[in-house]
Formats: structure tokens, sequence, C-alpha cells
């Protein structure tokens, strides 16, 4: 399989807006509870990560009290 381009979509959507709006939070918030830049978690939440950590994972899911999959979901 070839590798994934920069500006090709993966097939991956992450739904922290959704999450985050559902809980009440902010993007600063967020990033305060899992210690991450807030300029990382918006690459996250705008789709355009190429990769992210299963501990990073693991943090966001903890403070926002989901599991990986509502994070992320296949889109069409």
């Amino acid at each position: 399989m070839p590798p994934v381009e920069e500006d090709e979509n993966t097939g991956i959507h992450c739904r922290l807006d959704e999450l985050l709006a559902e809980r009440g939070l902010t993007l600063t918030r967020l990033s305060e509870l899992v210690g991450m830049s807030v300029v990382n978690l918006s690459v996250l939440k705008n789709d355009r990560a190429r990769a992210i950590r299963y501990s990073t994972l693991a943090a966001i899911c903890a403070a926002l009290d989901c599991e990986v999959g509502d994070l992320l979901v296949r889109s069409a």
C-alpha cells in the first residue's frame, strides 16, 4: 500500500469538536488536562494529524470519558 500523502484523505475523522461540545469543554481546557499543546490538538481536531501516540489517545479518552471509537471514526 502506498504511503498517504499529506493532502490525501485517510478515511479517518476525529470527532473532537463534537465530544468537546457535548462535555462543555474548550480545546484550551483539554490541552491543560492532557498536557498537549492547543496547536497539536487543533491539528488532530481538524483531521490533519498524520499520526497519534497511544498514550495521547489514552489521555484524551480519559479526559473526555470516552472510548477511542467515540473519538476516531471512519469517514465516507
